[in-house]
């Protein structure tokens, strides 16, 4: 399973099962650090188990770009790609 911050995720367990989140930063090959720009901000991601989340395919690029790149990514761009993802599933 490759990870890698951008990524849209989707919760299978605990008190945020249901919710999509994006990949911040994988820690190590057990966790990842998730938010959704909402009630997790980039500021205090969410660390969670990787067999606690289902891959969904979906990757935002300029996200996950500026991740890597050290810049900064606003909440606001999280739950924009967050909800452009949710809208073009439905």
């Amino acid at each position: 399973m490759d990870i890698y911050p951008g990524q849209i995720v989707y919760s299978m367990a605990g008190r945020d099962k249901g919710k999509y989140f994006i990949v911040i930063e994988k820690i190590d090959e057990n966790y990842v650090y998730l938010c959704d720009g909402d009630l997790r901000k980039i500021e205090k991601p969410k660390k969670k188990k990787i067999k606690h989340i289902r891959l969904t395919g979906k990757v935002d690029r300029t996200i996950g770009e500026k991740l890597i790149a050290k810049q900064k990514v606003s909440n606001s761009e999280i739950r924009k790609s967050l909800k452009a993802m949710l809208e073009e599933v439905e």
